[in-house]
């Protein structure tokens, strides 16, 4: 699984660079690496990009490479450099020099507030950043893929008293990679089969930090739906942690879709800077970001320009009563709807994702009747209540624009073999 994990990454890094390296604009600052920045116990590099105009107290954004990835690597084939030429603010691009370049995300050392290993090396480089350039100490974040994005994870766990949000594509919960054998491989992580409660999370997040009762950084999560690197089931295991973390419910006040096959929630507040927001990628394996999601977490940071707008107004309703308005305009239901499934099938276990497609008449409520095979157990659901094979719309998504649709979907044990759905609607 390591080895996949570094074929991936090493074909992730051409992808993102054939995507966006021709976007840098010719006239930008240049990525500078910096030595001697302070206590780098794992022997970190150090590298910065500093535009040629920033503001007075410019935020820092650390962004941390995926695994045979490098700062370099990262600051050429994603679009934070550029984002940071508009808004005027730092990145920090910390590059993994042991075999493989993946960060420890494993070590009881990273997995503590100032225990050693990586996260005391990237904490020494917001520190340099902080006193050579000027930064914001009270607006620093965080945003990584693949092993950055655990370790987007690790951080806003070891340091909330630092970091006031993250962003962490394709990543795996706090801690879910924990090893005490000197490994740095957790396969049943890897592999979406560590499953606990959103308390059990919590804990372990709160553990790395004895004490500490400060705020709580925010959340962005990403994940694709067929990511059979970092499997999908560590998605609906992230949003468990951090809703239970910052202490908000895991049911979603919001439900959109941004883009087609894409379907984001947000929890505790509807706003564009939400305690928790995730965005579940229909289709797509592991190559995030994708073109425009960098500016998606730098609008959830409120780096570019919106401020803390925690308490703005989504840009329309999803809830089945909203007010009338033209993309919601009080018809009463009773169209056709869909429902097709997609799986992610593993020795053992499966994720499914199902998709709920309103015909021609919008709909204000939606069933499907989904039987299981023998042998087959359901350990976790998201998005939709169950009752027997009946499967039903939440608060938040029975109500779908004629053509449109919703997605929600389940983890079980065992074969899933050819499942058949079908739906009717009110």
């Amino acid at each position: 699984m390591r080895r996949r994990l570094l074929a991936v990454a090493a074909a992730l890094a051409a992808a993102l660079t054939s995507v966006f390296v021709l976007a840098r604009p010719a006239a930008a600052a240049s990525l500078t690496e910096v030595t001697g920045f302070g206590n780098n116990p794992s022997n970190l590099r150090m590298y910065v990009y500093v535009p040629n105009t920033v503001q007075a107290r410019p935020a820092i954004l650390v962004a941390v490479h995926y695994c045979t990835g490098s700062g370099p690597a990262f600051y050429s084939g994603t679009e934070f450099a550029s984002l940071a030429d508009r808004y005027g603010f730092i990145v920090v691009y910390p590059s993994a020099t042991r075999s493989g370049s993946c960060f420890d995300v494993s070590s009881p050392q990273a997995l503590t507030h100032n225990g050693g290993s990586d996260p005391v090396g990237i904490m020494s480089m917001v520190t340099y950043a902080e006193q050579h350039y000027n930064g914001d100490p009270s607006r620093v974040y965080v945003t990584g893929a693949s092993s950055g994005g655990m370790m987007t994870n690790v951080l806003l766990g070891d340091y909330p008293d630092v970091f006031k949000a993250g962003a962490a594509f394709m990543g795996v919960p706090f801690g879910c990679f924990a090893t005490t054998d000197g490994s740095s491989w957790n396969s049943q992580c890897s592999s979406g089969q560590r499953i606990y409660t959103p308390q059990q999370w919590g804990d372990m997040v709160r553990a790395a930090y004895p004490g500490y009762t400060g705020a709580r950084p925010r959340m962005q999560l990403w994940h694709g739906t067929t990511d059979t690197t970092l499997a999908y089931p560590n998605f609906g295991e992230e949003i468990k942690q951090w809703t239970n973390v910052l202490g908000v419910s895991q049911t979603p006040v919001y439900t959109d879709t941004p883009q087609s096959g894409w379907t984001r929630t947000r929890y505790g507040n509807a706003g564009t800077q939400a305690p928790v927001e995730a965005i579940s990628i229909s289709g797509v394996g592991h190559s995030l970001p994708l073109a425009g999601q960098a500016a998606m977490a730098i609008a959830f940071f409120g780096l570019n320009g919106t401020g803390p707008t925690q308490s703005a107004s989504p840009s329309r309703s999803t809830s089945p009563s909203a007010s009338a308005s033209p993309s919601n305009p009080g018809n009463p239901g009773g169209g056709a709807c869909t429902a097709t499934v997609s799986v992610n099938q593993w020795q053992g276990g499966f994720v499914a994702t199902v998709r709920v497609t309103a015909g021609s008449a919008a709909i204000n409520a939606w069933n499907v009747t989904l039987a299981l095979p023998a042998g087959v157990s359901v350990t976790n659901s998201w998005n939709v209540t169950r009752s027997g094979n009946n499967w039903s719309n939440v608060a938040y998504n029975g109500h779908v624009n004629a053509g449109q649709y919703t997605e929600w979907g389940f983890q079980g044990t065992g074969t899933a073999g050819s499942l058949t759905p079908s739906c009717s609607a009110s």
